[in-house]
């Protein structure tokens, strides 16, 4: 499941905003690398004032730091598509300039990740995946990505 952590410095979303957000990462994951919705999550961490530096310094400026974990396997072409689209969404929904927004992909090999009770497949492999999965599982999965 690809794993995206929002951490935000000297900025505070609403409710609203951070489900705004999450939907519009978890659409960028999707069409990028034709996942399905379920497979994504988004965590929002608000980082403490005076807890981040930059070159030894506290950072004063609003930043915001996505660091998504994805399943290896992609092409450059995807990542590209990925991480352009992931700041593209954090720049049009808010007030921040590109040089304030930060992502981060990391490969993580399927076969040593489990996510609903299952090692995952490779990328291109999830539809043989769900089929083996417990019907109630799909049933699960299907609500998830059909909202």
């Amino acid at each position: 499941m690809p794993t995206y952590f929002v951490n935000s410095s000297n900025i505070k979303f609403k409710k609203n905003i951070k489900e705004k957000l999450s939907k519009k990462i978890t659409k960028v994951h999707n069409e990028a690398t034709g996942a399905n919705k379920y497979f994504a999550q988004v965590i929002f961490n608000d980082i403490k004032k005076e807890n981040h530096y930059m070159g030894g310094k506290i950072a004063s400026e609003p930043n915001i730091f996505i660091y998504g974990h994805i399943r290896s396997g992609r092409t450059a072409k995807v990542k590209k598509k990925l991480l352009v689209g992931l700041r593209e969404v954090i720049k049009k929904n808010t007030r921040l300039k590109k040089d304030n927004i930060w992502v981060y992909i990391l490969d993580l090999k399927p076969k040593q990740m489990i996510e609903y009770g299952e090692i995952l497949p490779k990328s291109g492999d999830e539809k043989k995946w769900f089929n083996n999965l417990p019907v109630k599982l799909r049933k699960k999965l299907n609500k998830i990505d059909n909202s």
